[in-house]
């Protein structure tokens, strides 16, 4: 049983669709979610100190102007950073999905490298990725994959144009051997991969999550674990049995929320 209720900032922005979907994962999962237009931030009618988890949905923020996530990511600096630092200072949690992955790169909210140092780029393919894809769970002290074991093979959808994880040789090699690296690609037999399609935007060191191993409390992934909180969602689900592994992640976060 949860000590309490965590309440959830759901980031709303132009071109952001998957807010909905994301506020229903956590509600779920046992907490109180609450979709919020960036514009209520902004102006006070809504303030984040309410909130213990903020997440950057997937979608297409301001359609991707300039750079996948760069506008939103200006944003948030420019009106939220204090903010976003006073949760993370306080104890809470700030979740990137997909578009909200490149966003919170873009903005430079992890504490290890600057932006332009680790970015998403354009997939390997040249195209937009939407596929299922298998990953290994590397890391289980992060709040959002408690609920794991180490060295779990999950399922997730992935859906993105720029998917593609580039750090320079330095902040790669930084993230790996700190363990920052949440989540990998990975091929049939459960071995990280750069190979396509199951590494679907040839990421390096087949990245497919990253935590902040400095606060340990910022975390961001290319697939869309909101996509996969029933077994219905998952294309295989009568003939096979089926482990929503997108709810775990949710569950997880909130678990660590309850208990700040």
């Amino acid at each position: 049983m949860l000590l309490r209720k965590p309440r959830v900032c759901v980031l709303k922005a132009k071109g952001i669709n998957c807010d909905e979907e994301t506020a229903y994962a956590f509600s779920i999962a046992g907490a109180d979610a609450q979709v919020v237009h960036i514009n209520e931030l902004r102006y006070g009618r809504v303030a984040l100190r309410d909130f213990d988890i903020v997440v950057i949905p997937g979608g297409f923020s301001n359609g991707d102007d300039v750079a996948a996530g760069k506008i939103l990511a200006i944003d948030l600096m420019a009106f939220l950073k204090d903010e976003l630092l006073a949760l993370i200072e306080r104890g809470g949690l700030i979740l990137g999905i997909c578009n909200g992955f490149q966003v919170i790169e873009q903005a430079g909210l992890f504490a290890l490298g600057k932006p332009r140092e680790r970015v998403l780029t354009m997939n390997a393919s040249g195209h937009f990725e939407h596929r299922w894809v298998r990953m290994r769970v590397e890391k289980t002290a992060c709040p959002f994959t408690s609920a794991f074991e180490p060295g779990s093979i999950i399922t997730l959808p992935v859906a993105n144009g720029e998917g593609k994880y580039w750090a320079s040789d330095e902040v790669l090699g930084q993230l790996n051997s700190s363990g920052g690296v949440v989540l990998r690609y990975v091929d049939d037999e459960g071995l990280a991969t750069r190979h396509y399609p199951e590494n679907p935007n040839d990421s390096l060191s087949a990245i497919a999550g990253v935590y902040d191993p400095i606060t340990a409390q910022v975390f961001a992934l290319m697939p869309h674990p909101e996509r996969f909180v029933t077994k219905t969602q998952h294309p295989n689900w009568r003939r096979a049995a089926i482990e929503p592994f997108g709810l775990k992640i949710f569950e997880s976060a909130v678990k660590y929320a309850a208990s700040l």
